[in-house]
């Protein structure tokens, strides 16, 4: 087995006890049992990019995690499957991130729910049982959503009229099942809940309402339990949350807990980047006292903090805000705030003066945060093969070391404009 850069006494007991956690699934009917390998023959050829340990589990992971929401409306299955081939077998990534609602917009006139797990499904069956084995595969079950699409597409076809989607024990199973189907796989290695049941602040919103808490909310006791069942079943091996806030993860730690699963929580998924820096207080604090490991998405902010849609800059037709300027309106170029606009101005003018590109600087700032580089894992997406290339360049080799004087620019310009793209 080879892992790019150290590897610690924990990580090495992480690898042998997967070994050993992973021979626990038994084969259909027949009663045997099938060895599932610690680590892909595919990625094992070129190292694991920064292998460690997500949050403090026995789970394997690559410093950087290939984003697909694109796939199935910004790129088709051919686009998928090369950027697939390069990630896992060029890069040494093995952490795959998906899920049931993908892929977005969902105004897009091409969306389907469960589209992009079907493509990755079908790669996944492509390059076989063995080499599968060896990829994290990381899916997300909705959470509440009234008359959701994404809800109906769990069964097929898809059930009308169109049922809320839920965090129910009944719900969260169905659409494992249906993850399951698509991605034509017998476990899922990291299973998300993509935002909770209960009202609260997510996508950018940063203010609590107290009048959109709803009391139907579903308990995260009775979410935990339907993921042990899962778990218990071999359906999936880890959970993860997303769009969470300290409140959610201190209830999922109590939950797990009482459940005997504390053990399987292994991440947090939540937006983080130059422009979206909340993380760094009160939840950063929550998951480092519990050994939860962050994978920040959007780290460029849709693509808004690379420069490529200034003026004369180059951004292509297809290029997301090009194609769907409505699209994350907090980051997109026709309704950014102003100090949105501003702060990206200044981090570029930082990054030239820093002999780096705009891209550079801000997966270096996310990459070399604690709550990333201790046991998370950087999320990183592209509609093309080329930004795909120059988004995991930074993973080659050790860490880019932002110095003082960096770190000092980039703060002054965060206290000027502070999570200038969040809202009220």
């Amino acid at each position: 087995i080879f892992v790019r850069g150290p590897m610690n006494p924990t990580m090495k007991r992480s690898i042998l006890a997967s070994v050993m956690t992973l021979a626990m699934l038994s084969s259909g009917g027949g009663g045997g049992v099938r060895i599932v390998s610690a680590l892909s023959s595919a990625v094992a050829s070129t190292q694991i990019v920064g292998a460690r340990n997500l949050g403090g589990t026995d789970l394997i992971v690559s410093e950087a995690c290939l984003g697909t929401m694109t796939w199935g409306v910004q790129n088709d299955k051919d686009d998928a499957f090369r950027q697939l081939d390069y990630a896992i077998k060029e890069k040494g990534v093995n952490f795959i991130d998906t899920a049931e609602l993908y892929p977005v917009p969902l105004f897009a006139p091409k969306w389907r729910a469960g589209a992009t797990e079907e493509i990755l499904g079908d790669y996944l069956h492509s390059i076989g049982t063995t080499r599968r084995d060896d990829l994290v595969v990381a899916s997300k079950i909705a959470g509440y959503q009234p008359n959701s699409p994404v809800a109906a597409a769990r069964t097929v076809p898809p059930t009308e009229p169109p049922p809320d989607c839920r965090l129910d024990a009944i719900s969260v199973k169905a659409a494992c099942a249906a993850s399951l189907r698509r991605l034509k796989t017998d476990r899922i290695d990291l299973m998300q809940i993509h935002w909770p049941d209960r009202y609260v602040p997510v996508f950018g919103r940063s203010t609590f309402e107290h009048e959109s808490v709803r009391p139907d909310a579903v308990p995260i006791e009775e979410t935990a339990s339907a993921l042990r069942d899962l778990i218990e079943e071999g359906k999936i091996r880890y959970i993860g949350l997303s769009n969470e806030s300290p409140h959610g993860v201190s209830e999922w730690i109590r939950a797990t807990e009482k459940l005997g699963i504390r053990d399987r929580l292994a991440s947090i998924q939540n937006s983080y980047n130059l422009l979206d820096r909340r993380f760094d207080t009160d939840l950063a604090e929550t998951c480092s006292c519990h050994d939860i490991g962050l994978l920040p998405w959007s780290i460029l902010a849709g693509g808004l903090l690379t420069g490529k849609y200034w003026e004369g800059a180059g951004a292509s037709a297809t290029s997301r805000f090009v194609k769907y300027p409505q699209y994350m309106a907090r980051w997109s170029p026709e309704s950014a705030s102003s100090s949105t606009q501003r702060a990206v101005e200044e981090y570029a003018r930082i990054a030239a003066e820093a002999g780096m590109t705009p891209t550079q600087l801000a997966i270096s700032f996310v990459r070399t945060r604690r709550f990333v580089a201790d046991s998370g894992s950087v999320i990183v997406g592209a509609t093309t093969l080329e930004q795909l290339r120059e988004n995991l360049l930074p993973f080659d080799g050790e860490p880019v070391t932002l110095d003082d004087d960096v770190l000092e620019a980039i703060n002054e310009v965060h206290m000027q404009c502070r999570n200038p793209s969040c809202y009220l």
